[in-house]
């Protein structure tokens, strides 16, 4: 029986996509720039039909990509041409809620905020990227994403305790629990952050965390970058950790502003959004603190969130940062790199240089605690040539932040857009061991392949004749 036939006859006729302009709906994720389209779109149902479909790919010799909400900014989700897109928006149910033992059972569809509404209103779910209203829990686990919080509370990692996972051979396999953290190696944390090369979660295990008592929210002012990037270095060095400490530069806050009519000075050439939570006491303190080191390093202007209402609004200027860049540039290139804290002036300047060598406007904005840049570079895809540019120009962005000593990605994952900048970063026998650790799981390297390692490798010689893989097949990896 066909593949495509076969994967009809588990999830029924109607959700199995073949037509070439449905199939265009998941020839991307939310980088633009790649694309491709595969043979045909499964929209599971169930975890047994992932595990059915998983299983077929697996006897047919056929690749596959798990996808999710599709907001992913890397090309995690690009589909393998001629392979199986593995659709999971339909998996959303929440499976159990646990407060007592402060944890959450869901499908890997749900999405990151309904997470929070589900424990609402005395837990929530940390982690919180600024596509949380879309993005799904299963897409956040792949690439271990962060958020405005990450600085306090930390990334997805930290709070997934137990996965029900489907290997590349259709098993199905448990990696931990509702414990904290299980004897034994951890397998769970290979997992989260593998961008899908390790298989497909079908039903993940959360931790939450209670609402702190009072919440203090600001936003500072200031007239260039440097004097924002010195105010966050002060903070943190004073033995403060705000719940989230976010910068945008001045082309950011022009074009949110627009968007949302948050009310930032448009002619600023800064703004920092401090945020702390904890205890009513010790908020109050640190807060009177945090205004000092703000009005300390020259800050124009403060503005207090007075409720609820007025921080929602500081926020969504925030949230709304990628969005809002199309009011500004027909298109724009978003890159996301890290690097410490005190090379923020020096990497934004070298920002700056690539700007004006290249012609192109770029937006910054960035959760400034953890140096987690995230740059727009905006371009004109109407222009022969610009989106080359502009990925070029990007790329040297990512350079950059290796070079001050940082890393090639903080949320938003290697997958094909930054794997050939892998090797700047580690060395081959580090390459090496992440591909023997791939295929401990996907020994058939059909689990996203050609995602992450700069040059896809297989696993080697297997037993019996040999027989040509359909990534040497179609000439993008070769046998070592």
């Amino acid at each position: 029986m066909d593949l495509v036939d076969e994967l009809k006859t588990i999830c029924s006729p109607e959700r199995v996509v073949t037509r070439r302009h449905a199939l265009q709906t998941y020839e991307s994720d939310g980088l633009l720039q790649y694309r491709a389209l595969p043979r045909a779109v499964a929209l599971v149902d169930s975890a047994e039909e992932v595990r059915r479909v998983v299983r077929a790919c697996y006897e047919a010799g056929v690749p596959w990509v798990a996808r999710g909400s599709g907001t992913g900014l890397s090309g995690g989700a690009l589909p393998v041409e001629e392979g199986i897109v593995i659709a999971l928006s339909r998996l959303r149910k929440i499976l159990e809620v646990d407060l007592d033992n402060q944890r959450i059972v869901v499908e890997p569809g749900v999405t990151n905020v309904d997470v929070s509404a589900a424990v609402g209103p005395g837990h929530f779910y940390p982690p919180d990227p600024s596509s949380q209203i879309v993005c799904s829990i299963g897409g956040n686990i792949a690439e271990n994403s962060g958020g405005a919080h990450c600085f306090k509370y930390g990334f997805t990692t930290n709070y997934v305790t137990g996965l029900e996972v489907v290997l590349s051979d259709g098993d199905v396999v448990t990696l931990g629990g509702k414990e904290v953290d299980r004897p034994g190696y951890d397998l769970l944390g290979a997992f989260v952050g593998s961008e899908g090369t390790l298989g497909v979660a079908t039903k993940i295990t959360l931790r939450v965390v209670p609402v702190p008592e009072a919440t203090r929210t600001l936003v500072a002012y200031y007239q260039t970058t440097d004097a924002a990037g010195q105010t966050v270095s002060d903070i943190v060095s004073e033995g403060i950790v705000p719940g989230a400490i976010e910068m945008m530069d001045n082309l950011t806050i022009r074009a949110t502003d627009e968007a949302t009519h948050a009310g930032y000075p448009l002619d600023a050439g800064a703004a920092l959004i401090v945020e702390l939570d904890g205890p009513e006491s010790e908020c109050a303190a640190l807060f009177e603190q945090v205004e000092a080191i703000c009005m300390r390093n020259g800050a124009t202007g403060i503005r207090v969130a007075k409720d609820e209402a007025e921080r929602a609004l500081i926020w969504k200027a925030r949230k709304a940062a990628f969005a809002a860049m199309g009011r500004i540039s027909r298109n724009y290139y978003v890159q996301d790199g890290v690097i410490p804290r005190t090379k923020l002036p020096e990497v934004l300047r070298r920002i700056d240089d690539l700007s004006r060598e290249y012609g192109m406007k770029v937006a910054n904005v960035f959760h400034a605690g953890d140096g987690n840049l995230h740059p727009l570079v905006c371009y004109d895809d109407a222009q022969p040539g610009q989106a080359e540019k502009a990925e070029e120009f990007a790329g040297l962005i990512v350079q950059a932040c290796v070079d001050a000593g940082g890393s090639l990605t903080g949320e938003h994952g290697i997958g094909v857009d930054k794997k050939r900048y892998m090797p700047d970063m580690f060395s081959e026998a580090d390459l090496a061991t992440f591909q023997r650790l791939r295929c401990a799981f996907d020994a058939a390297q059909l689990a996203n392949p050609g995602k992450v390692m700069p040059t896809p490798r297989l696993c080697g010689e297997v037993p019996g004749p040999y027989r040509q893989h359909p990534l040497e097949r179609a000439g993008v990896a070769e046998r070592f």
